[in-house]
């Protein structure tokens, strides 16, 4: 399990850039006020967690963030019981930090975590507010300010790996996708240090490699992956190898499918 530590404010000011691509700040300010879960939708980098660090900020709430995975279960959100100094003593997981303290708790990527952890949400999901912890027979309300935010890629959804409409219908859903090229290009301009002019034919490279999706690749290339390459040109490397390295090698190990995106990148490099 991965967690981060509660948002450092300061910090968070210079990392949390982002530039929002419609009213979703508005919805998720408003969605915070009226005490409301929200449920974030979109491919693998397109902002999600920038935007929920950015909005954690702007908000001046601390967050928890939960990368979640195959293993990760409710004790894991919750916490145990641990042995400390010859002693047993009770551990809060981050999920129950984030409620005591009235903090942001993101759950990034939901539906890989194992199906218990979805029932132990739904009580922080309606208007009782509260955190059941069975292991020490307490009954947590959620502070001031507490707020349950979660994540999936919805171009990831199987037959196994969903949820499940009683636990959808307790979020309001924000969708996000890639941003549109008058916005990726500051994006990446910022994020790299690379001058504008050098990243828009990366930006649309990219847009012709999202084209793609579903047919020669599984996903399309990210803005976190443009701006990778965007900042390996920044920093002397030859374009084509930057993008070789950050934009076709991510995206398959299928040697042809590489030559031809190689081909592409000469289409649009020329």
């Amino acid at each position: 399990m991965s967690v981060n530590a509660p948002l450092n404010m300061e910090k968070a000011a210079s990392a949390a850039f982002y530039l929002p691509h419609g009213d979703e700040c508005t919805v998720f300010a408003a969605a915070h006020a009226n005490r409301l879960p929200v449920l974030l939708k979109g491919p693998t980098g397109c902002g999600k967690t920038r935007f929920v660090t950015h909005m954690a900020n702007r908000l001046a709430r601390p967050l928890y963030t939960v990368a979640c995975h195959d293993d990760l279960s409710a004790a894991d959100l919750i916490g145990r019981y641990l042995l400390k100094g010859g002693e047993t003593v009770w551990v809060d997981g981050p999920l129950t930090r984030a409620v005591r303290e009235g903090a942001i708790c993101y759950l990034d990527e939901v539906v890989e975590a194992r199906k218990d952890v979805t029932v132990v949400l739904h009580p922080l999901t309606d208007d009782r507010r509260i955190l059941p912890v069975d292991r020490t027979g307490e009954e947590i309300a959620a502070a001031p300010g507490f707020m349950l935010v979660a994540s999936y890629n919805p171009g990831y959804q199987n037959i196994l790996k969903t949820l499940k409409p009683s636990t959808r219908q307790r979020f309001i859903a924000l969708e996000f996708d890639f941003p549109a090229p008058e916005h990726e290009v500051p994006v990446v301009v910022r994020e790299s240090g690379l001058d504008e002019a050098r990243v828009q034919p990366l930006v649309r490279l990219a847009n012709k490699l999202r084209g793609l999706k579903g047919q020669d690749l599984e996903e399309g290339v990210s803005t976190r992956l443009v701006v990778y390459a965007a900042t390996l040109i920044a920093t002397g490397m030859p374009v084509e190898r930057a993008v070789s390295v950050a934009m076709i090698e991510p995206l398959t190990d299928d040697a042809d499918v590489k030559r031809g995106l190689l081909d592409l990148v000469l289409a649009v490099y020329g």
